[in-house]
């Protein structure tokens, strides 16, 4: 796991290394063991490392193959390395290294582009083909690791640049903040998530989930997307147990993987919810021991528990875990959130966010990677609005059955929340994107377009984007074995009534049954919860009152300032359909924009 970055000059320049290094600063806290740097004529590449697969210098990057003169920059873990280096060894390829880099190196060298379609894992990484002439860049099939690109300069210059994060993009200097029209309104209606390859800036794009794109030295560009997720049922079908045995066999899999490829101790996020401590109960059955696990909690709230302890030490006392909670003051939350919102590569609206930092600054005392249990909701159907959803009228269009139980507001609710000059510059972008992601071939069923358009997209951007972001904000690796590739497509060969059983997720309770305790497995769905950032009040309610009240927000004139004003005057009254503070989501917005401009 690491930061990387680095530039191609399409222009005739050579690629100038003190740009490198202004976005390597910025990457420090994702890759705090290690730097390098890389340059040759009209290409440079950049690199910080967190050491989690051998340790030594021989794994250092950038790497290169000097016979093959290729070049390497990467992010991320593969867990099928192991198996790929035996392949490669077998067919003459040699190694100074014993980690996943090198393996990514010389599967180029034997497969080419073709290389990602064999790699399992997490990963976004940048290779040059000096022989080629050409930068091929790659991410991983549900976008765990991020990278984000430029090709628009405010000098004018010819370049393409690529960084790990957004705002390390833009510390190489000439990229322009103007916000996206659609991107502001993807940010707004889909909870924060902006599907690449948008992002909440014109001039910074990301690359999609499952894409490669290669970069020609005369600029030249070519987009491959690699992969695709099927949700359908197989033929012919088997019965109900040949389902759930083929769930288990892969979960087992991959959290054994998960797990196991790291030269450091990996720890679990216990939040004392089914699928953390499905994790745990899975690790303890295939013989770990003396295992690290973490939970946090916050106040209490009139309206809302502030932990989850309780579950949590249920889980721990029955596995013998080395278990550590983490009970989080309102004062020391407060004083967090500004370095938590500097810490997102783009702005999140999730009130959990700060949670996942305080959690991670914590826990990179203990351990370097941990296992954490998102893609389950999305994958096995646990979410309260997936079964409304599915009651809804067949006859209806996807997308009328989809909006009213996912979007945070409506168009028309959109366009009132913006100040006047910015509503005239708006259009609806948000329902043909989600009304095109439904009717895309190869999903069975309405539900199975909705888990496909969930794992494939919301999900990229969301859950997974913020655990990125807010464990690699202290140089400390998330692992997400529920987004392992093979379960994942296991998971949509189910049913959607077989997923939907139980209030949802019956797949994994049926799993569970045996290994953890029952009113565990049948209590409602938990999160960590941060109340203090859903009911506004006191401290909180002040820290928004400032980032929306201030100089830089009034001069920007993104909002319309009675409808701020009326939503400040009553801070408990206004919540989304998914239960956010509409307040929370604009300053959190507004805050990120600032950090920006200061930078």
């Amino acid at each position: 796991m690491c930061g990387i970055c680095g530039e191609l000059r399409l222009d005739g320049q050579a690629a100038r290394p003190e740009v490198i290094a202004r976005m390597q600063e910025r990457l420090i806290p994702r890759g705090p063991d290690g730097s390098g740097l890389w340059h040759s004529g009209a290409v440079a590449l950049g690199h910080r490392r967190l050491a989690i697969i051998d340790l030594s210098a021989r794994a250092d990057q950038p790497m290169r193959d000097t016979a093959a003169r290729n070049t390497l920059v990467f992010n991320g873990t593969l867990y099928n390395y192991p198996e790929l280096r035996r392949e490669l060894l077998g067919a003459g390829c040699q190694f100074v290294s014993t980690g996943d880099t090198e393996v990514i190196l010389k599967a180029y060298a034997c497969w080419g582009e073709a290389c990602v379609e064999r790699l399992e894992g997490m990963f976004a990484f940048a290779l040059w083909d000096a022989d080629r002439q050409q930068l091929f860049l790659a991410r991983d099939r549900f976008g765990i690791k991020p990278l984000y690109f430029c090709q628009d300069f405010t000098d004018g210059s010819r370049r393409f640049r690529f960084a790990s994060t957004l705002p390390a993009l833009l510390a190489g200097g000439d990229v322009a903040q103007d916000i996206d029209p659609a991107g502001l309104q993807f940010q707004f209606t889909l909870h924060g998530s902006v599907p690449a390859p948008h992002t909440i800036f014109q001039a910074v794009h990301k690359l999609p989930p499952a894409t490669t794109l290669t970069v020609a030295a005369d600029g030249a560009t070519r987009e491959r997307r690699y992969w695709r997720l099927a949700a359908q049922r197989p033929q012919p079908e088997p019965e109900e147990g040949g389902y759930l045995a083929d769930v288990r066999e892969k979960l087992v899999a991959a959290v054994a993987s998960h797990h196991r490829v790291a030269d450091v101790p990996v720890g679990v996020f216990l939040s004392g919810g089914l699928d953390s401590s499905l994790l745990v109960a899975l690790l303890a059955e295939q013989g770990v021991s003396n295992l690290a696990t973490f939970s946090i909690g916050f106040a209490d709230q009139p309206e809302e528990a502030g932990d989850e302890f309780h579950w949590s030490d249920l889980v721990a006392r029955a596995y013998g875990t080395r278990h550590t909670r983490y009970r989080i003051t309102d004062a020391e939350m407060l004083a967090a959130l500004p370095d938590a919102i500097a810490a997102m590569s783009e702005p999140m609206f999730s009130q959990d966010n700060v949670a996942f930092y305080l959690l991670a600054r914590a826990v990179k005392k203990e351990v370097k990677a941990v296992l954490s249990g998102q893609g389950a909701d999305e994958a096995f159907g646990g979410y309260y609005w997936y079964p409304q959803m599915a009651a809804t009228d067949p006859a209806l269009p996807p997308l009328e059955r989809f909006a009213p139980f996912y979007l945070d507001r409506g168009f028309a609710d959109f366009q009132a929340m913006l100040a006047p000059e910015w509503r005239r510059r708006i259009k609806d972008r948000v329902s043909p994107f989600l009304a095109a992601r439904l009717a895309e071939p190869g999903a069975a069923t309405f539900m199975d377009r909705v888990f496909r358009l969930d794992l494939t997209t919301l999900l990229v951007d969301d859950p997974v984007k913020r655990v990125d972001n807010m464990t690699m904000a202290w140089g400390l690796e998330a692992r997400v074995p529920f987004l392992d590739r093979a379960l994942v497509e296991a998971a949509m060969r189910l049913p959607p009534e077989l997923k939907l059983r139980e209030e949802g997720k019956f797949p994994l309770k049926h799993i569970a049954r045996g290994l953890l305790p029952d009113a565990l497995i049948d209590r409602p769905k938990g999160y960590f919860p941060t109340p203090a950032l859903r009911f506004l009040r006191g401290g909180a309610l002040e820290f928004v009152r400032d980032a929306l009240g201030n100089a830089a927000c009034r001069q920007r004139g993104l909002f319309d300032r009675a409808w701020v004003e009326k939503r400040l005057a009553e801070p408990l009254s206004h919540f989304t359909p998914l239960h956010g503070n509409m307040l929370w989501h604009l300053a959190a917005l507004e805050i990120w924009l600032q950090q920006q401009e200061k930078n």
